[in-house]
């Protein structure tokens, strides 16, 4: 299972040639699980103005694994969040810090296209998809 970031949706949705949106591609070729969560639904839908293209995007997002997000999800960004601090990194959206919980907390690998997400794998052990 994959966790796929608002980032690597965007150039997906947007035609973008970038090695994250050819490694999605493939993952969907190869129809690995991938999941999102509330955040990730939220970013990139608010995103989209064409009402057939918002319906089709909200189509595939629901055949997708959906992530809960429990208070411990929140503890552990927070956490993230203060870490990197103290090492005086700062990440500049805190939402990031609660998909890197998501994925860390489960496990699961995170394909993003933002280096907000470099010092979190770097010192917090997340894991993501090269």
């Amino acid at each position: 299972m994959i966790l796929v970031d608002t980032t690597v949706w965007i150039d997906f949705f947007s035609g973008r040639d970038t090695h994250q949106v050819s490694l999605l591609s493939d993952i969907i070729e190869q129809k690995q699980e991938l999941c999102i969560c509330g955040i990730i639904l939220t970013e990139v839908l608010q995103g989209i103005r064409n009402s057939r293209e918002h319906d089709t995007v909200q189509k595939l997002f629901n055949s997708l694994i959906f992530m809960e997000m429990e208070k411990e999800t929140f503890l552990l960004a927070a956490e993230i969040y203060r870490s990197l601090r103290l090492r005086g990194i700062t990440v500049r959206k805190t939402l990031d810090c609660m998909i890197a919980s998501i994925a860390i907390e489960h496990k699961i690998p995170l394909l993003h296209h933002d280096r907000d997400f470099d010092p979190i794998k770097k010192y917090c052990g997340l894991a993501v998809v090269n």
